[in-house]
This record gives structure tokens, sequence and C-alpha cells, in this order.
């Protein structure tokens, strides 16, 4: 795959709809071109212990972030016509169909890949196929886990490698 936006949400909470971050990394003819990071103001507005312990982020960190729409409009020129890929889709899909229902957004039907699902084809004898465990097969060394940018460039640089 050379053409393509690797995306990743973090989110305050177990609704899929309580985006708090966004990284997009775009990847054209191979290669990074380009990408994007944003907090973005959750909906509904609380976080649980278990999402921030995972990714550090709290209401400090979003009350002024702007929210999803706006964000997107920022998104959606930088990844036109580009397939997505996230690794684990079923919930990076459905994180982004949940805040453009929220929001009253209609969805385009992006056309997703998943990391996951390919790394368990393609890799099968990893101990597991975690994101940084993927990555680090694929000779990327993720650092700076659970942060939306970070996952977002170890996403693209497996889908680089695997599909």
């Amino acid at each position: 795959m050379q053409n393509f936006a690797a995306i990743d949400f973090e989110t305050a909470n177990n609704e899929r709809s309580s985006v708090c971050s966004v990284g997009i990394v775009i990847v054209r003819g191979g290669e990074i071109t380009d990408s994007f990071y944003s907090l973005i103001h959750p909906v509904p507005d609380y976080y649980n212990y278990w999402c921030s312990e995972i990714h550090g982020l709290c209401h400090d960190d979003t009350d002024d972030a702007p929210g999803f729409p706006a964000v997107w409009a920022q998104i959606e020129p930088l990844i036109n016509g580009l397939p997505l890929v996230a690794h684990n889709k079923q919930f990076d899909e459905s994180c982004l169909k949940a805040v453009f229902k929220t929001y009253g957004m209609d969805y385009p039907d992006y056309e997703f890949y998943d990391t996951l699902y390919a790394s368990r084809c393609k890799l099968p004898d990893l101990a597991n196929h975690q994101l940084h465990t993927v990555a680090a097969a694929c000779g990327y060394e993720l650092e700076n886990h659970h942060h939306a940018l970070a996952d977002a460039e170890a996403c693209a640089w497996i889908a680089r490698e695997i599909l």
C-alpha cells in the first residue's frame, strides 16, 4: 500500500464518541508526507480512571480543546481520497462513526484497512499482535505508546511493511 492515512483515536471514557485526541499520518508514494495531531473536547465530557491511566489525558488537557467538527474540518482535506488504516480498525472506525453520529454529520463511508488483522495473517508467530509488538517486528520502535500521533505513526510504519 503506497497511499493512505493512518489514524488513531484515544477516548476519554468507554463511549466511542468520547474521542479526546486524534493522530493522523499521511503516506504518499510509500513515504510519510504529513501528520496531524489534536486534542478534542470529548462528548460525553468525562474521563474514567482507566482511560486516563492508559493515555494520560484528563479534563485539564481538553477543557479548552476544539470540538470534533472543528478538528475534522482540518483533517478532511488531508485524507481526501485516501483509504484509512488503523491498528484494530474495529475500535477506531467505531469511534469515527460514533462521533460523526453524535454531531449529526454525514459519514462518508471511509475505506478502512486493519494492520492488526493483517499482522495476524502475515506475522502469525509473534508473541502477541499489540501495536508495539508488531511495530518492533516491522523495524519500528514505538515510543510514547497511547499518544495518538505516535500510535498513528507506528501504524503507518506497519502498513508500509505488511499491507
